[in-house]
């Protein structure tokens, strides 16, 4: 088996190897590893794609312009309409295809100009053992996953992206926001900003692993469990600041956080 310093080096060859990519960049922990590889290895041959729609919190995209900015990475922001789709919007459980698959399509068409230019993606070996609907659509426009084929899981990802200084190496999942609506119950613009805002009530004071899960006028948080106790120390302003956001119901999943819950 490699060593986490092999993969990487095995990483900054295949990169080096496609002359000019593309990667597509969201400001998470593995696209931004990824996107710091790709500078190193191609320069300004490396250009980091992020997708801007009102599926990705401001302050969210904000922070990853920010630091592609600060490192001196090629960035290029393009406006993505998954949320004008009603493939998208009806939630039926393929709604990550759709938007995978509009964000590689936009790519395509503005990368174009651009001539033989690989794109990739952030995918990593823990995907593999996921339901994934994202990974149809990147297979279906050649999009390649550099850190798959490197073998790279997140927990190695992590030391990497840490020896690298790299602010994602300790950041918490996440997912757009259209996956905060039960599958089968259709997203709305208006909701996913009210999503948006009651979660950042919940980043303003401290919490990192979280989660508001829209139910019509009831809001259910999903928290780490370590984060009970605080919680409920602040439940009173939380539950009246969350309300103002138009919740009539705020609730607490005592199951706690859960990666990839849909219901």
């Amino acid at each position: 088996m490699n060593s986490i310093d092999e993969k990487e080096q095995m990483l900054l060859d295949e990169l080096k190897s496609y002359g000019s990519i593309a990667v597509a960049y969201s400001g998470g922990v593995d696209s931004t590893y990824l996107a710091d590889c790709a500078h190193e290895a191609l320069g300004r041959n490396a250009m980091m794609v992020i997708a801007d729609s009102p599926s990705i919190p401001r302050d969210e995209l904000q922070q990853a312009i920010d630091m592609a900015t600060e490192r001196g990475w090629n960035l290029r922001i393009i406006k993505t309409e998954e949320h004008l789709k009603d493939d998208y919007l009806e939630n039926k459980g393929d709604r990550c295809f759709h938007c995978k698959n509009e964000l590689f399509t936009k790519m395509e068409t503005i990368l174009s100009e651009f001539g033989d230019i690989v794109l990739a993606h952030g995918a990593i070996e823990d995907d593999k053992g996921d339901v994934r609907p994202g990974t149809q659509a990147a297979a279906n426009h050649c999009v390649v996953a550099p850190l798959q084929n490197a073998e790279l899981y997140k927990k190695e990802i992590r030391i990497l992206s840490e020896r690298r200084g790299l602010p994602t190496a300790g950041k918490a999942s996440f997912a757009c926001l259209g996956s905060r609506f039960p599958t089968g119950t259709r997203i709305e613009l208006e909701a996913m900003t009210q999503v948006e805002k009651a979660e950042a009530i919940l980043r303003a004071r401290g919490y990192s692993q979280y989660r508001i899960r829209h139910h019509d006028d009831l809001c259910r948080i999903e928290i780490d469990l370590v984060d009970f106790e605080k919680l409920m120390d602040e439940r009173i302003e939380l539950v009246a600041a969350i309300k103002k956001t138009g919740y009539k119901f705020v609730t607490l999943d005592l199951s706690g956080y859960s990666m990839g819950s849909s219901a």
